[in-house]
Parts: structure tokens; C-alpha cells; sequence
């Protein structure tokens, strides 16, 4: 029995680790998106199609 809930718990504390990761690389992508549009709106009237 006590080996059911070590492995339950080996899986939870993947699970929380894995959805920080994805949580902080969520949140860079995001401000990493900001800063390059605010770069285009800095330098829209540069950019000539």
C-alpha cells in the first residue's frame, strides 16, 4: 500500500513541475510577443511593403 501512494506522489510532484515549466515558457512567449510588436510600432513608419 505505501508504495501505491509513493508513486502517487512521485507522479504529483511531476505533474506541478511540468505545469510550472509550461507556465513560465507560456509567459515568455508572451512578454517575448509584447517586445517585438512594440519593436514593429516603434518602427512602423520605417517598414515599406
Amino acid at each position: 500500500m505505501e508504495r501505491i501512494y509513493k508513486t502517487m506522489r512521485g507522479a504529483g510532484v511531476i505533474n506541478l513541475v511540468i505545469g510550472s515549466v509550461i507556465i513560465v515558457c507560456g509567459v515568455t512567449a508572451g512578454v517575448m510577443a509584447i517586445v517585438s510588436g512594440a519593436v514593429l510600432l516603434k518602427r512602423k513608419s520605417e517598414i515599406t511593403f
